[in-house]
């Protein structure tokens, strides 16, 4: 049950950091991709690490935002993902 707590709580937090982001200075800073597109693809990779357990310690979804938005190779997958932005 916990890990579906979390798993609603990071969607939650990252719609809010998408819809918050300036779509143009995002494009910018991005290949081309937009705010929508890079979280939808970065909340699908915590969702996989939610779902395997990686994140069991943390309390909050914002827990787990905060530690991927500060190293994101927790994701085992990020190198692959990166390539793809």
């Amino acid at each position: 049950m916990k890990r579906e707590e979390l798993i609603a709580q990071v969607k939650e937090e990252y719609a809010s950091i998408a819809s918050s982001e300036s779509q143009q200075h995002f494009i910018r800073t991005t290949n081309e991709i937009s705010s929508e597109a890079y979280y939808e693809k970065l909340l699908n990779a915590v969702i996989e690490e939610i779902e395997k357990g990686k994140f069991d310690n943390c309390r909050s979804g914002s827990e787990i935002v905060n530690k991927v938005a500060a190293d994101k190779t927790v994701l085992s997958n990020w190198s692959n993902m990166k390539e793809e932005l």
